[in-house]
C-alpha cells in the first residue's frame, strides 16, 4: 500500500510539472508574437495617418503644403518608421513643387520642405497601403 502511495504521489508530480512547463511555453509564445510583430495597430495608424490627413483637400495654401513636406520629412527620418520600412513618398505632379516624385535621399531637405510657393493653392491626396499613408500626390490648382 505504502508503494501505490508514492506511484500515485509521484505521478502528480510529473502531472503537475508537464503543466507547468507546457504554460510556461504557451506563454513564451505569445509574448515572441508581440515582439516581433510589426503591424500597426489601428489607433497606431490612425494617429500616423492623421499627421498627413490634416493637410489633405482641394485648396491647400503653399505654407501649408510646406509644413507637410517638413512632417513628410520629419516622419521618414523617424528611427521607428525607418525600422517599419514606413515611408511617405511625395509625387509632385506638374505643380511646382517638382515635376516628378520628389526624392527624400538628398542632403537638401530644408530645400525640398520650402519648395511649394507659398502664393499658390494646391490640391494634396493621400495614398494608403495596408491602412496607412504611403504616398502623397500635390497639384497645383490655378487661383479663380
Amino acid at each position: 500500500m505504502e508503494n501505490a502511495s508514492k506511484a500515485l504521489i509521484i505521478a502528480g508530480a510529473i502531472l503537475l510539472s508537464i503543466l507547468i512547463i507546457s504554460l510556461g511555453i504557451v506563454i513564451w509564445r505569445q509574448a515572441s508574437e508581440v515582439i516581433n510583430s510589426t503591424s500597426m495597430s489601428d489607433m497606431e495608424k490612425e494617429t500616423f495617418n492623421a499627421k498627413f490627413e490634416q493637410y489633405q483637400g482641394e485648396s491647400v495654401r503653399g505654407a501649408n503644403v510646406n509644413a507637410l513636406l517638413q512632417q513628410i520629412i520629419t516622419s521618414n527620418s523617424d528611427e521607428l518608421n525607418i525600422a517599419a520600412n514606413r515611408k511617405v513618398s511625395i509625387d509632385g505632379g506638374a505643380t511646382g513643387v517638382g515635376n516628378t516624385a520628389i526624392s527624400l535621399s538628398g542632403t537638401n531637405l530644408d530645400a525640398i520642405a520650402n519648395r511649394a510657393q507659398t502664393s499658390k493653392v494646391y490640391k494634396v491626396t493621400c495614398g494608403y497601403s495596408a491602412g496607412v499613408v504611403n504616398k502623397v500626390t500635390i497639384e497645383n490648382i490655378e487661383k479663380k
